[in-house]
């Protein structure tokens, strides 16, 4: 749990149910994050597509509060969540009938935190090992400019291709 609360913004994809959001609001508050829920517009530029939670919040207070692997179990608890799928979500049921096993549906796309501060966005993909982790609570976010951030899996760091380009 974060020491003092932070105030965070959370941009749903339209698929996103209400029931969905509801959750991730209130697994947000138990770690310290008071988080505002809004829907993204049905026509979204190129840059917004292929996530499906966009999280903005001061990024820097969020890591250094919790730790490597309270953001590995946020990031599991959202994609666990989103999942399941809207008839899920309404019915609280594990078994929808549809292929979860690579984040059909809703969790399709990657978690995406959004530095409030500075507007660097970190993407958070599927199935990252507990290394990146660890060195996202470490990082420091200071050094890029432009971003997004990724897990580069083959240099075993995260990187901003764009940041690398402009030197």
């Amino acid at each position: 749990m974060i020491g003092n609360s932070l105030s965070a913004e959370l941009l749903l994809d339209r698929d996103v149910t209400d029931a969905q959001k509801d959750q991730l609001v209130t697994m947000l508050g138990e770690l310290g994050v008071r988080a505002d829920a809004r829907r993204t517009l049905a026509h979204r530029g190129p840059a917004e597509l292929g996530w499906v939670v966009l999280l903005a919040l001061p990024l820097h207070a969020f890591l250094s509060g919790l730790g490597a692997e309270a953001v590995k179990d946020v990031y599991t608890g959202v994609k666990s969540l989103l999942r399941r799928g809207p008839r899920d979500a309404r019915a609280g049921s594990e078994d929808a009938g549809e292929d979860t096993s690579r984040g059909v549906g809703v969790a399709g796309g990657p978690l995406v935190l959004h530095d409030s501060v500075s507007g660097l966005r970190v993407v958070l993909e599927a199935d990252l090992p507990a290394e990146a982790y660890r060195q996202l609570v470490a990082l420091d976010l200071t050094a890029y400019r432009i971003g997004p951030l990724h897990y580069d899996r083959h240099r075993g760091a995260w990187r901003s291709e764009l940041d690398e380009a402009a030197g």
